[in-house]
């Protein structure tokens, strides 16, 4: 009795050793239906793992020595059954056979290997995997997944996005190249928790079915809006001067955009930014209104108007004669004020010397305004035939809002990367408000 008590327990490790070598070879099959996902919360699920310690790390050292080849190697039984599915493809007889060489079932000896790329041995130095959870307050740190195509990573991700949506939290995912896939399971996800009424779809790709936005409608301070104009610019070498000399251009027309009581938008931008002297009209008559209200008849434009000074500065800068009668004006008033002499500063500049400065900013604009694109991202708030919502960052963090964004980088780069980078800095700066006043903030008072 002792010597066959000695033998099952020498006969369990053998098995032990058997199943730990095939598992280097061998990823067993592992699948959840949506309905069997785990979901906590408290606790994020990850999926099947284990704690890598010293002791895997001399296991993986010692599997990927030479000596170790044929235990990592598929065997010469797998290789076959391999070969036998291409010789069976054309051959309908021998079918049947082929079901039961590529089924995942445990009585299959030559299993194949999920089509998922990776290697098998990062899994198989541990036999005994099983589910891993981590707390959610870790999730303040940030998670970094990486990893190379088709290894898993956006499969990771709609694990992740699953728990969010059912636990009920305030999702928004941006995806560069808008995989559909990961569309579609967030809208599937929704719907199955109830939340749909709070799904939004962004997508360049797709401007009929697409929220609208404007990246730069929304923000805490108004040079936040030449920022994100100006980001996408290059910015090494010589290119720095440039963008440095676009930020204060774009932020001028942001600052009197906002003193005229208009919402800035980037099809504005680029209309003011090609007529620049048409906004600045408008906001010098808002500004002496109010500065000086007796102006419009102390205002004598014919008198200025055959001025030779205004004559020869309107030959000079390209600019109407109205315009530099209304500088002159101001100038021979004495009236000062930081942002009317800054629009007068840009047009004392000649006009095709100064579309130089500032030509940088013209192609980018065109792309960002030109078809469907000005209607998604420059949007008519009052137009009330069209029906699509509008995306607010702080109203969809107080509905508990989940958004999915799709810029569609491998269609157009420059554009998916000038809104996305909008986008990031618009979502930063309403970050930044709750960081500094706190959870309720931007919520209406009880």
């Amino acid at each position: 009795a002792a010597l066959a008590a000695m033998g099952f327990w020498r006969l369990h490790q053998g098995l032990q050793v058997v199943d730990y070598q095939r598992n280097l070879k061998a990823l067993r099959h592992y699948a959840l239906t949506p309905e069997e996902m785990p979901w906590s919360k408290d606790k994020l699920f990850l999926g099947l793992g284990f704690k890598w310690d010293q002791m895997h790390t001399q296991r993986l050292v010692d599997a990927r020595a030479p000596e170790a080849r044929k235990y990592r190697q598929p065997s010469t039984l797998y290789r076959w059954a391999r070969r036998f599915e291409l010789w069976a493809e054309h051959r309908p007889t021998w079918l049947p056979f082929t079901r039961f060489t590529q089924s995942t079932s445990d009585l299959n000896p030559v299993a194949p290997l999920p089509d998922i790329g990776g290697d098998p041995i990062l899994h198989g130095v541990e036999p005994d995997e099983e589910p891993v959870w981590t707390a959610l307050s870790n999730r303040v740190g940030h998670f970094l997944v990486l990893g190379t195509t088709r290894v898993g990573k956006t499969r990771f991700a709609e694990v992740v996005i699953t728990q969010d949506i059912r636990r009920g939290d305030v999702v928004i995912v941006f995806d560069p190249k808008g995989d559909p896939a990961l569309l579609r399971r967030m809208y599937a996800e929704a719907k199955r928790a109830g939340r749909l009424d709070a799904f939004y779809i962004f997508h360049i790709g797709y401007p009929d079915i697409s929220a609208r936005y404007n990246p730069v409608g929304e923000f805490a301070r108004i040079t936040e809006v030449a920022t994100r104009t100006a980001d996408p610019l290059p910015s090494e070498g010589n290119s720095a001067a440039f963008k440095e000399f676009v930020w204060r251009f774009v932020n001028v027309l942001a600052k009197a955009m906002f003193a005229i009581g208009e919402r800035p938008d980037f099809q504005k931008i680029y209309e003011y930014a090609v007529d620049t002297e048409k906004l600045a009209i408008r906001y010098l008559e808002h500004w002496l209104d109010s500065a000086r209200p007796a102006w419009r008849d102390e205002f004598d434009e014919d008198t200025l108007s055959k001025d030779k000074g205004s004559q020869k500065l309107a030959e000079k800068t390209g600019r109407s004669l109205r315009t530099t009668c209304l500088v002159a004006y101001i100038r021979e008033k004495e009236l000062r004020q930081p942002l009317a002499d800054a629009l007068i500063s840009v047009l004392g500049n000649d006009r095709t010397y100064f579309e130089k400065l500032v030509s940088s900013l013209y192609p980018l604009l065109e792309k960002l305004t030109t078809g469907k694109m000005a209607a998604l991202i420059s949007p008519e708030y009052d137009d009330l035939q069209d029906t699509r919502p509008f995306i607010v960052w702080t109203d969809i963090i107080n509905r508990g809002g989940i958004v999915y964004v799709g810029l569609d980088s491998l269609t157009d780069h420059e554009v998916a990367g000038a809104i996305g980078t909008a986008m990031f800095a618009d979502l930063t700066s309403v970050a930044g408000q709750i960081y500094k006043h706190g959870a309720d903030y931007g919520q209406a008072a009880a």
